[in-house]
Parts: structure tokens; sequence; C-alpha cells
């Protein structure tokens, strides 16, 4: 239960965040930035119906691609975020809250990229063009970011008939803005530094690394083709913060030694996504 009733908090707190995106940053500046909002924001100047109720209807429709091919799981979350988001859209005020436009898009498609993050990472949607990158991603293992970039392309396409070549290019930049902020929280906020160490000091420093950053250290058998001399190399995966301190150590014991360092985007296991000692 309070698992269940956590995730609803983040939900709501997600689609809350695109209400406010659309009503007070990119609908005033007509900015149909892809989506079912942005589709809305094109119908409403089209047939003067209200965004909210376009929301709504397009999400009914949604919801029954949702249970087809996402699950009942996907699905109840869904319907949790299909139904807030016309309530949220409803009651949001329609407030030009920043002038600028280029401003406005800015803010408004960095704070979208954080809300439909926040809704993948729960599982969920707020219905619209967010569920098709769902599908993209569970049947073709697409980037969440690229299918809804590919997703929204078509609402772009639509702004340009409606709306002016102003409104259609900064429609695309929102969309760029948008992946980019989500790409970033699903993978760049997790980097870490894997580290290859060959050294004649090689036990001292690992022993260094197990003891003064208490991170894991892989032994890996080499051969040298110049000399043929058998030896080991040390691996390591640690944080970023670490790195200083691993260079203080290496350098301590071998001012030559050939280290090869490289940013990975993710690491999973014991020492990084569950407490634990030296691995």
């Amino acid at each position: 239960m309070l698992h269940w009733m956590k995730r609803i908090g983040w939900i709501t707190c997600g689609v809350a965040i695109i209400a406010v995106c659309v009503n007070l940053f990119l609908g005033p500046h007509t900015i149909a930035a892809g989506g079912i909002t942005g589709l809305a924001i094109i119908l409403e100047r089209l047939f003067t119906v209200d965004r909210s109720i376009i929301v709504l209807a397009s999400n009914a429709l949604i919801l029954v691609c949702t249970f087809l091919f996402l699950g009942k799981e996907v699905f109840f979350n869904t319907v949790i975020g299909a139904t807030l988001l016309p309530v949220f859209l409803r009651i949001t005020p329609q407030h030009m809250l920043l002038t600028d436009t280029m401003l406005s898009m800015v803010a408004g498609s960095i704070l979208f990229g954080i809300a439909v993050s926040i809704l993948y990472a729960n599982h969920a949607s707020s219905g619209g063009t967010a569920v098709p990158p769902l599908i993209f991603k569970k049947y073709f293992n697409l980037n969440t970011s690229i299918g809804l970039f590919l997703s929204d392309g078509a609402v772009v396409l639509l702004s340009l008939i409606v709306f002016s070549l102003d409104s259609f290019f900064y429609a695309i930049f929102s969309i760029l803005i948008t992946a980019i902020t989500m790409s970033y929280i699903e993978s760049g906020m997790n980097k870490k530094k894997m580290v290859y160490i060959i050294s004649n000091e090689h036990q001292s420093i690992k022993q260094d690394i197990l003891t003064k950053i208490g991170r894991g250290v892989t032994l890996v058998p080499i051969i040298g083709a110049y000399g043929r001399r058998e030896t080991h190399m040390l691996m390591v995966t640690l944080e970023s913060r670490e790195y200083q301190t691993l260079l203080t150590i290496v350098d301590e014991y071998d001012k030559e030694a050939f280290m090869i360092t490289d940013t990975v985007s993710d690491v999973h296991g014991r020492g990084f996504t569950y407490e634990s000692g030296s691995v």
C-alpha cells in the first residue's frame, strides 16, 4: 500500500508539472511541442474547444492501446495520469508567465522533460503520445527519448499549417530540449568512472583502493605484446568524486603507471544500486 501511495504521488506530481508547462509556458506562446497536449493546443485554436476536453477524449483511445500492448500495471498507472491530466489542465490558469517566447520555451521544455521522466520512472504516462515511446521501448528496445521525438513529429508538422513558421521552429526546439533533458535524466545523472591500471605496483595500488576508497577491484591477467611479460591489470569502477583519490593513490606508488579512464552512463550492482561493503 505504501509503495502504491508513493507511486501515485510521483505520478500526480509529474502530471501537475505537465499541466503547468502547457498552460503557463508553451500554450500562451502557441508552441505545440508534440504530444497530446500540443495537439490539443492546435485543435483548440481550430475548433475553439477547451484543450482539457480534447485531452480527455484522446486519452480514452490511448488507454485501449496501453492495455493491449503494455499490460495491466502500466495501464492502471496510465489511467491515473490520463485522468488527472485533463483535471490539472482545467484547474491550472492559462496565463503567460514569461513574455519572452524563447525563455518560456526553454523553461517549459526542461520542465516537461523532467515531468515525463518522472512518469516513465514509475512505469506510467499522462497518456497521449507519451504511450507510443513505451511501446517502442518494450518491443523494439528504442530509447524513450528518441521514441517521444519520433511520435511528436506529426503534431509539430501540423503546427506549421495552423500557426506561424516561428511557432513551428519553437516547437522543434522544444522537442529537442525535452529529449535531451530526458536522456540526461535517464543516463547522464548516473555517470561513473571505469579505470584500467597497468603498473608493477598493482598489489599495493589494489590494497589502497580496497581500504581507502572502499571499491572492489578486478585483477585481469594480461600479457605485454612487446616483452611477452605476464602481469595483471586492475579494473575498478567508482564514483566521479572518487576519481581524484584514485589518481593520488596511483601516483604515490607508480608515477609511470599506464591508466585508461572511461566514463560510463550507468552501473548496477553491489556498492552502487544498493548498499554494500567492498566487492
